[in-house]
């Protein structure tokens, strides 16, 4: 089964494949640009973020232990 298309046939849909694949391209690269944006992401999630990482920075530095550490002393130093 031999191709019966012409060389001209051939050039226009090599052209119309690479201007459709530059096109794939410069979407994936928008998107991949969107995905990688940290400081847009933090940005619009700020409120939520900040709280959440002071608690989390209170827990891991023993903070809940040592606020009742704090505490337990407290009360038996009024007895």
């Amino acid at each position: 089964m031999a191709d019966t298309r012409s060389a001209e046939l051939v050039r226009s849909e090599i052209t119309v494949e690479r201007e459709q694949l530059a096109k794939a391209v410069d979407e994936l690269r928008n998107r991949v640009g969107d995905a990688t944006n940290v400081q847009r992401q933090v940005g619009s999630r700020i409120s939520f973020l900040a709280p959440a990482a002071f608690a989390t920075a209170f827990v891991v530095s023993g903070g809940i232990g040592a606020t009742m550490r704090y505490f337990a002393r407290r009360g038996r130093e009024r007895r």
